[in-house]
């Protein structure tokens, strides 16, 4: 009987998930201080609150995201070498040097662009550093890892699975592609406003910033795990939020 999916893969993905999860409480525990303090519920509480829903939703996003994944026929080369004890060092060496050059690339987009927002007023900046640094570097393993695993293993593949199906496709087209990269990365967009709305109101122009700043992330991320596969994907995520919210900032003050 055929395996559904590969289980070993499965808990890899939902340990690292779990794992960035753990990694970004401070940060935000940091940045909605004021939220939390209104609430008035022992961090404690909502930290367990939090961890047990996200046993529960990436369970559901990575299975279904690796049925998604191996019904258009996309890969997670470095892992299922991983886990087979392959040489996965030479996938490693592929992905790395060009995953870390787009995700530098995107950095210093994202930097460059969000200097016009804040001169149209949008409220808040890259710029500005808003928790200590050892916080905002746990915080890059959130969106390396959950962040890639929510909007590309299951959300773009869930699009393009979708195309497939309605266009009757055996395989998907470059155009199905395409579109679910984009629609990916505007809902990546509009997924970071919760946070952004501790940071300043929320307006047309933050929430074009929202879409524009973080649309350029999700389109490299998206073709690079089209291209080279999720791993590619998640280094160059990790990257760029490396870049961006530590070492541009501290380069560029």
């Amino acid at each position: 009987m055929k395996k559904i999916i590969n289980w070993k893969i499965f808990f890899v993905l939902l340990s690292l998930s779990l794992m960035s999860v753990v990694c970004v409480f401070p940060y935000v525990v940091t940045v909605q201080a004021e939220l939390l303090n209104a609430i008035d519920v022992p961090i404690t509480t909502i930290f367990l609150a939090q961890f047990i829903q996200s046993i529960i939703l990436f369970s559901v996003v990575i299975f279904f995201g690796l049925i998604f994944t191996k019904k258009i026929n996309f890969q997670l080369p470095l892992l299922e070498l991983m886990v087979k004890k392959g040489d996965y060092m030479i996938v490693l060496k592929n992905i790395a040097g060009k995953s870390i050059f787009f995700g530098i690339a995107v950095a210093v987009s994202i930097y460059g662009l969000d200097i016009l927002f804040t001169i149209l007023g949008a409220g808040l900046t890259t710029h500005q550093n808003y928790a200590p640094i050892w916080q905002t570097l746990l915080a890059s393993f959130y969106g390396g890892i959950t962040e890639e695993v929510l909007m590309r293993l299951f959300m773009m593949t869930l699009f393009i699975f979708l195309g497939m199906k309605l266009l009757r496709q055996k395989k998907p087209s470059v155009m199905i592609i395409l579109i679910s990269i984009v629609l990916a990365a505007i809902i990546f967009g509009l997924g970071h406003l919760p946070i952004t709305s501790s940071l300043t109101k929320i307006t047309p122009l933050v929430v074009s910033r929202a879409v524009v700043l973080n649309g350029v992330g999700g389109v490299v991320f998206g073709w690079l795990f089209w291209k080279k596969g999720l791993e590619s994907a998640m280094i160059a995520h990790f990257t760029a939020d490396i870049f961006l919210l530590t070492i541009l900032p501290s380069l560029l003050r």
